[in-house]
Formats: structure tokens, C-alpha cells, sequence
């Protein structure tokens, strides 16, 4: 089955369904593997009722003129009589190989034309080209030619071509890469229905860079182990699969100079051109020779930047070239840069082309490493190296723990645990605490956080131990700094987990490393650590202190103690003593500065933290955006349990909104691996509730969000259950469920009142007034105190939830024109921020207080998506559902659906008032 070739398949039947009363052409241009190929046999199997001639362009045959046209042609040859003599002479000349003079290049095409005219008369014509530019040029001219004048015949022309060829006059469709679906829909079918494990799902995706042939050909070579995702999946197609073979073979073709340059290119990952020039120079050829590998759509040579557009290219080119020829290329680009300008660079070709170990080599990798501004991938293979040119084990093993560590910081886990698995099993002290805390951090991340848990325990007592160690011996501390790391990591796992009562232990550990004179980087690590665990405890009053000190100390970092790690921890005690403004600040610099030094693992971290700073500051839009970025790095990076942190932030943030198919999508996506406390699972539960309440299940939302922790044992998600506490005393309230609500309104009081927070303070009247008596003046009190303490620059839709509260008390009081105000507000607050379920329930509740009240006055296209707009406005136009699905390329059932959702989302109910909402 064909996937993701949805448009390009409906051409292709556009064209053959034209064919009764006129013809046409189409070209598909995509690079090898694209699907070009299966394109072309597509058209085949749905030619019914048609005659067929098809063609491939050969490389074999592209210095033969017209070979591709006899080939093409020599069915149908027995109809050449029918042609005008001078036409039919000028034809089986060049069909036989005596050529054609440029002056009857216009005769020859014009008889092609006729040619397939007359072949056409008793039955229509699908005339097919595969891979037209690797054949004879004069072929391809002769048959863009005919495919201009094809609208009065029977004939329809198909041609491929990987390169881009100027074939102008005919509607062309470029293949695009698959997208995720797809190519997850597509490995699904070649491992014979069982669908990959979700990273290995990402990494294959991203190996493949959206080609179907690399995805079959990984797939191919994938053991059962990586198919689970318990091994590291390849990182490039496999060279000598179907892939690969077809690009080897064209590079074989390319004249020897051509390919001595495209080496040069493939082996200098910079790809900076003027590099390029000096090395090519260097080797008694020039750049330019590298034409006919651009023609072939090999390489891209572009103004400040010679590309791969299939990184596997890079891959066969290496390969393709003998040991002796690599290692002479690496010198020759060696001795054409500059040892201060390109010091790593110069230093990784020197110590591709050494035979055997270099210390000296090996330092110059470290040291110029160390000065890679932009880190990751390019300093963890240097690093790599150095450790293979070593002589001392000692060494050796300290810069494979550091390539380790640059590779995770590129978001290469796999990648990370190689390095690591090198490792010798007796590794210096201080060198296997540093090994640890990254296997640690990995399993945090990627894996199990159970097991990171243990991991980084003990990666910081082996790190504090070569501390004190060093100590002894007047060394520097840095293993002190990095066992508090440690310790940070360990609290993640404790509190990723649900197992907060753990937490304690973490914090005793940290406060044993704490000293006095601590620089700013160590003891913001120590205050976040000490006043999380009072926080976890409850107690407020020892822990606001040391969490404003780390949010302090945050601000104040600068130069290399400014780290993405150090920004998060901060950011993260920001939103515990809820100083959004500030933690948004530190989250939003965490994400600035890991994007600059390339740290692309720690990123789901800073922008999950982001998003969360954003729920709290009423910026639902913004926070969505945080987290589907976030959701797509951890899943490019196989950080499948951030992942999940995103899903179900996602997953809230759309039940906010009432968006209850985006709400159970994200759902389904956490799947089932999550624990049944981790953090995934409690913001699913959350989101669940949230959607129970919308739909007037109250008792079933209280039932979920009491389950969510236990705050006096510490088990359970209790930061997830103080946020979605708001939501958990509405659905209390409303089926009197008092003893659940209080006990978990008590611990958002002692929170919210150690804040300097209003709009905590604002969501604790809020609940104290959905408590209190119906009726009474408490509750009203309660419910004027939250609208005067909501910020009025920021939360409009707490603040909308908040009138929509009060205006249903005074309702529910018979005060129906107090109420109004309110409702108005809330209706008009929910409607212009898109939240339509709330909208409609503000309207209910100002019908109820006498009001008549019609549909939102805010426009469709602001309350619609985009299909649901699109299926509204052919409704409109007088469509019907039959109509609409054939014309979307959906099923009715589908279109139903989201018909329905568009009248309860507009709150219409026929097709007549959907016509004039949209008028």
C-alpha cells in the first residue's frame, strides 16, 4: 500500500479519468526512493480500459540519442505508416540510430505526437517515463515536447525525474517526505503489522528523513531488540541496502574528479564552501567539479553551505572510497585550515588520518573539544577519538564518560549509551560517578525511573566520595557540585515517580554536601533541594525561604555557571513559591541558552517548565505551544517519559478549552507504559476530570482528582493534585462531598497563603466560596474577594471562571439581575479567548436568569478549526454530508461528526442558521 502519496494518487486518477475526452500530463519529481517508481505502478494498475507503453530512463543508454524513445516506442512502430511521409522518415531514422539533425527536431516530435495520436484512436493511451533524466537528453526533450499538446488526444504522458529538470508546461508534484504518521503506518506494514515501540518509531523517522525506501531499508535491518527499543537503532540507512545500491551507482558513474571533490565534501562535515575550494585546489582539480553530482541531486552546493540533501549519501561516498584515498583527503583538508580558526576541526581530519594511538593528538582533540562553542554531536566524536588515540587507560576513559556526556547533550541517547558501554569495568572513582550520574539521567529521561533513582543515588555517593578524596589532597570540588546534581536528578525521578515520601532521604544526602562558602551555582542546587523537600512536607515557612533564594540566585548567574540545568532548577522553585513572572523568566532563558549551546536534551525540562509558568499566568495558547514543542524534541531525543510529562499537559490544556477529542487523543498517547503514579498518568487523570466536569459528572471528577495522591503519606502525585485542587472542591462541592474538598483545600491554603501570589490567593476564595453555604454571604463574600484579587493583566479565563461561579451563586439565590453581570462577563470573557463549552455554559446559566440569549456574536472562523470551518463553509454552500466527504476525502461517519461538534460549538441547530453564522 501506498502511504503518504494522497494527492499525488488523486492526480494520477484526475488523469487517467480525463482520458475519454482529452489528455494531459503529469511529472513527479523526488529524490531516489521517494516512491517514485511506485507511483508509476499505481498508474498502471488503475489504467482500465487503457493501453499502456512504458519506458525507464537508463544511465546505460545516455550518451545513445533517442535510445529511450525507441525503447518507449517499438509497440506501436507498426502504426507509423499512418504518419505523413517526411515525419514518419525523420522517425525511424532516429529509432534506428542514425540521430536527427537539429532543423527536423520539430518534424521528429511532432511525428512522436502523431505517433501516439494515431495509437490512441481505438483505445486511450497511458504513456509512462520512469526516471526521464537518467536517460538520453534527447529523448526527455522530444517527450516534454509532446506532453505540452496533449489536450486534444486520448493520450496521458506520466514522467519521474529525481533531479530538477527544467520540464516546464505540465503540472508537476514534488514528493514530499512522509510525515510521522505515515512512516510509522509504513514500518507497521513492513514488520508485518506490528507497529515499532514510539522511539524507535522517532529515531527510524529521523534516520530516514522522511524517505520511504531508507524507512524499508532500516527496517529491514532492524534485530528484535531495537524493534522493542531495548537496543540502539541505526543511525543512517544501511549503505548496501536498495537505497544505498542506487546511490552508489550513481556515484560510480560521476567522472573521477568529481568524485575526488564529493568525497572532500562528504568527509568535511562543516560543508563550509570556501574550505571546499582551497581543499579541492589542494587535490589538482576545482569545485566546479562537482557539477554533475549537483545535477544528479547528490549534493547542494549553496552560497555558505555544501549540503547532503540524503544524509546517506555522505554515508556510501565515505564508503565507497578506499582506506588509503579517505585518509589522504583527511590530511589534504587538514592542511587547508587554519589551526586557530578551525582548531577542532583541523585536529578531528588529522586524527581520522592517524594509524595508531597519539597522545599528543588526543590532547589537541580534548582541549579543542572543550572550545567547541556549539558542543554536542561534533565534540562527543571528537572526544570519542581522543579516547581511541589515548595511551592511558586513565584518560581514556575520562574523555569516553565526556564524549558520553556531549553525545546526550545532543539528544543521542543511543548514541550515549555506546560510549558508555566502551567503558572499561575498573574505572577511576571519580570517573565511574560521572558515568553513572549520565546512566542515570538517561534513565530518568528514557527509561525507568525506578532504576534512575538508584543509579544516581549512587552516582552521588561516588561522587562525593572522590570529593572528599580530592579534598584531602587539596584538589578542587567539582565532584561535590556534580553529586548535588545528582541529588536534583534523583528528586525528578522521586517526584516523575509519585514516591515523594522519598524525597526526604534525597534531601539529607544534599544537606551533607552543603558548605558554607558554596559559589552561587552549588548552593542553588542545595536551596532547590532543601525547599522542595519542605514543600513536600508542608512545610511552608522553612521552605519559602530557601526556594526564593535558589529563584535569587537563578537571576544572578552568569558566564559558564549559567546553565540550562541550573536555570531549570531555579525556574522549577520559581513555580513552588509562585513567582510565575520570574520562573517564566528562567524557564524562557533555560530554553534560550540550551538552544545556543546546542544542549538539545535539556529541553523538554526547560520548556515543560515554561508551559507550566504559562498555565499559571493564564496563558493557555502559549503553554500549548511550549509543550508541543517540548513533545516533539523529547520525542526526537527517545525521552519518551517527558514525553509524557507533554502528552498530558497537552492533554489538560486542551480540557481546559473543552477540546474533549484533543484532550482523549493526547490520552491514548501516553499509552499504557506510564506507572500508575507517574506524573504522565496523574495529568491524564486531571485532564479526565477536567472533561467530567464540563460534562456534569461532578462526582466522577472528585472520585478521579482525590485519587491523584495521598498528601499526608506523601505518595501519589502531590504538585499535580495542589494544581488541579481548584478543579477538585468544584466537583466536591457540587455532589457535597465536604470532607475531600476540605482536606485538599486545606493543603492549597498553607501553600497559597505562604505565597505573595493573588491569583492563588484569588483560587482560594474561589473554593472557600464554592464551600460555603448556598445562600449565605460567605459564599458571595468569597467569591467578590477571588474577582478582586484576580490579576486583571493575566488569567482572563480564571478570572471568566470565577464570574461564571458567582454569577450561578446569585442565580441559584434568585438575585437573577446580580447574576447577569457576571454571566455577561464570563460569556463575553470565554468567547473571545475561544472556549466554547464554557461560552455555552454561561449562556445556560443567563437563560436561566431570564435573559434570552442567542449564539456567540464572536465569528465562526475564531470558534472553528480548520476542517471544521472548511466542512461548515460547503455546508453552507448548499453541500451535502456525501458531498463534503467525497470532496475531503473522508467518510460520512466523519463528516457527521464533526458537523455535530460545529453546531454545538456555534450552539446552532440546523443548516440554515450554520449559513448565516457564516454569511
Amino acid at each position: 500500500m501506498l502511504r503518504g502519496r494522497t494527492e499525488e494518487r488523486a492526480a494520477i486518477r484526475r488523469l487517467l479519468g480525463d482520458l475519454p475526452t482529452g489528455g494531459g500530463a503529469l511529472l513527479l519529481q523526488g529524490e531516489p526512493g521517494s516512491g517514485r517508481s511506485a507511483l508509476v505502478d499505481y498508474a498502471h494498475r488503475h489504467a482500465e480500459g487503457c493501453a499502456v507503453l512504458a519506458g525507464t530512463g537508463l544511465p546505460e543508454e545516455a550518451d545513445l540519442p533517442y535510445a529511450g524513445l525507441q525503447r518507449l516506442l517499438d509497440p506501436v512502430l507498426d502504426r507509423a505508416p499512418a504518419l505523413p511521409e517526411h515525419q514518419r522518415r525523420v522517425l525511424l531514422r532516429a529509432v534506428a540510430g542514425a540521430g536527427c539533425p537539429a532543423h527536423r527536431r520539430l518534424a521528429l516530435s511532432l511525428a512522436v505526437l502523431g505517433l501516439l495520436a494515431a495509437a490512441a484512436r481505438e483505445t486511450p493511451l497511458l504513456c509512462t517515463m520512469d526516471d526521464v533524466d537518467r536517460g538520453d537528453q534527447p529523448t526527455a526533450d522530444v517527450l516534454a515536447f509532446v506532453a505540452r499538446r496533449l489536450h486534444r488526444s486520448r493520450v496521458a504522458v506520466l514522467l519521474t525525474t529525481a533531479a530538477d529538470v527544467p520540464l516546464g508546461g505540465m503540472a508537476r508534484h514534488r514528493l514530499r517526505p512522509l510525515d510521522d504518521r505515515d512512516s510509522v503506518a509504513l514500518l507497521t506494514d513492513r514488520l508485518g503489522g506490528r507497529p515499532p515501540a514510539p522511539p524507535v518509531a522517532a529515531a527510524l523517522g529521523a534516520a530516514a528523513g522522511g524517505n520511504p525506501q531508507a524507512l524499508l531499508d532500516l527496517a529491514g535491518v532492524l534485530t528484535p531488540g531495537q524493534c522493542r527499543g531495548e537496543e540502539p537503532v541505526p543511525e543512517t540507512p544501511p549503505p548496501d541496502g536498495r537505497l544505498g545500491r542506487a546511490y552508489r551507482a550513481r556515484v560510480d558513474r560521476l567522472p573521477a574528479d568529481t568524485r575526488r571533490v564529493l568525497l572532500l565534501a562528504a568527509l568535511d562535515e562543516d560543508g563550509e564552501p570556501a574550505t571546499l575550494v582551497r581543499a579541492a585546489r589542494a587535490a589538482g582539480t576545482a569545485v566546479e567539479a562537482l557539477a554533475p553530482a549537483e545535477l544528479a541531486g547528490l549534493v547542494r552546493v549553496e552560497p555558505r553551505r555544501v549540503t547532503f540533501p540524503q544524509p546517506l549519501v555522505r554515508t556510501v561516498v565515505r564508503a565507497a572510497a578506499p582506506l588509503a584515498e579517505r585518509r589522504a583527503a583527511h590530511l589534504l583538508l587538514a592542511g587547508v585550515l587554519d589551526g586557530t580558526r578551525h582548531r577542532l576541526r583541523r585536529a578531528g581530519h588529522l586524527a581520522a588520518a592517524a594509524p595508531g594511538p597519539d597522545p599528543a593528538l588526543a590532547a589537541e582533540l580534548e582541549q579543542a573539544a572543550a572550545e567547541y562553542a556549539r558542543g554536542g554531536a561534533v565534540a562527543a566524536a571528537a572526544l570519542h577519538r581522543a579516547a581511541e588515540l589515548s595511551d592511558d587507560p586513565v584518560r581514556a576513559a575520562a574523555r569516553l564518560v565526556a564524549a558520553a556526556r556531549y553525545a546526550w547533550s545532543a539528544g543521542r541517547a543511543h548514541r550515549a549509551r555506546l560510549l558508555l558501554g566502551e567503558l572499561p569495568p575498573a574505572a577511576e572513582v571519580a570517573v565511574a560517578g560521572r558515568a553513572d550520574l549520565l546512566r542515570g539521567e538517561l534513565e530518568l529521561r528514557t527509561g525507568r525511573p525506578g532504576l534512575a533513582l538508584t543509579t544516581l543515588l549512587s552516582a552521588a555517593d561516588t561522587l562525593a566520595a572522590a570529593d572528599r578524596a580530592c579534598t584531602g589532597t587539596g584538589g578542587a570540588d567539582g565532584d561535590r557540585a556534580l553529586a548535588l546534581g545528582a541529588l536534583v536528578r534523583a528528586g525528578e525521578a522521586v517526584c516523575f515517580a509519585g514516591d515523594q515520601y522519598r524525597y526526604a532521604e534525597v534531601a539529607r544526602r544534599a544537606e551533607l554536601l552543603r558548605r558554607p562558602d558554596d559559589p552561587p551555582a552549588t548552593e542553588l542546587l542545595s536551596a532547590y533541594v532543601a525547599g522542595t523537600a519542605a514543600t513536600l512536607r508542608g512545610d511552608h515557612e522553612q521552605a519559602g525561604p530557601a526556594l526564593r533564594r535558589a529563584v535569587v540566585l537563578g537571576g544572578q548567574l552568569t558566564g559558564a555557571a549559567s546553565t540550562p540545568a541550573a536555570l531549570t532548577c531555579a525556574a522549577a522553585a520559581g513555580l513552588l513559591v509562585a513567582v510565575d513572572g520570574a520562573a517564566h523568566r528562567l524557564a524562557e532563558r533555560a530554553v534560550e541558552l540550551a538552544r545556543e549551546r546546542g544542549e538539545v536534551s535539556a529541553l523538554p525540562r526547560a520548556l515543560e517548565l515554561r508551559a507550566a509558568a504559562e498555565y499559571w499566568l493564564g496563558r493557555h495558547d502559549a503553554a500549548t505551544d511550549s509543550s508541543r514543542k517540548g513533545l516533539r524534541i523529547a520525542r526526537d531525543t527517545g525521552q519518551e517519559n517527558w514525553a509524557g510529562v507533554h502528552l498530558g499537559m497537552l492533554a489538560v490544556l486542551a480540557a481546559v478549552r473543552a477540546d474533549r477529542d484533543t484532550a482523549l487523543r493526547r490520552i491514548r498517547e501516553i499509552g499504557e507504559d506510564a506507572g500508575a503514579h507517574s506524573r504522565p498518568r496523574a495529568l491524564a487523570q486531571w485532564a479526565l476530570a477536567v472533561l467530567d466536569l464540563v460534562d456534569n459528572r461532578p462526582a466522577a471528577a472528585a472520585a478521579r482528582l482525590a485519587g491523584l495522591a495521598c498528601p499526608g503519606t506523601g505518595r501519589g502525585q502531590v504538585l499535580v493534585l495542589v494544581m488541579a485542587t481548584p478543579y477538585l472542591v468544584e466537583a466536591a462541592a457540587a455532589v457535597a462531598d465536604r470532607p475531600v474538598a476540605g482536606a485538599a483545600l486545606a493543603v492549597f491554603d498553607r501553600w497559597a497563603s505562604s505565597t505573595a501570589s493573588p491569583s492563588r490567593r484569588a483560587l482560594s476564595a474561589r473554593c472557600h466560596g464554592l464551600l460555603a453555604p448556598r445562600g449565605s454571604a460567605e459564599a458571595e463574600r468569597e467569591f467578590r474577594t477571588a474577582l478582586r484579587l484576580h490579576p486583571t493583566d493575566a488569567d482572563a479565563f480564571e478570572r471568566a471562571r470565577t464570574e461564571l461561579l458567582l454569577g450561578r451563586e446569585l442565580r441559584r439565590s434568585r438575585r437573577p439581575r446580580a447574576a447577569r453581570e457576571h454571566l455577561h462577563a464570563a460569556r463575553e470573557a470565554f468567547t473571545l479567548l475561544g472556549a466554547a463549552s464554557w461560552a455555552q455554559q454561561a449562556t445556560t446559566e443567563l437563560r436561566a436568569a431570564g435573559e434570552s440569549v442567542g449564539p456567540p456574536e464572536e465569528s465562526a472562523a475564531r470558534l472553528l478549526t480548520g476542517q471544521q470551518l472548511r466542512i461548515a463553509q460547503l455546508v453552507a454552500e448548499g453541500a451535502t454530508n456525501r458531498e463534503i466527504a467525497a470532496r475531503m476525502f473522508l467518510s460520512t461517519r466523519t463528516v457527521d461528526h464533526h458537523l455535530r461538534n460545529i453546531f454545538h460549538r456555534l450552539n446552532i441547530r440546523s443548516r440554515t442558521e450554520l449559513a448565516r453564522a457564516l454569511s
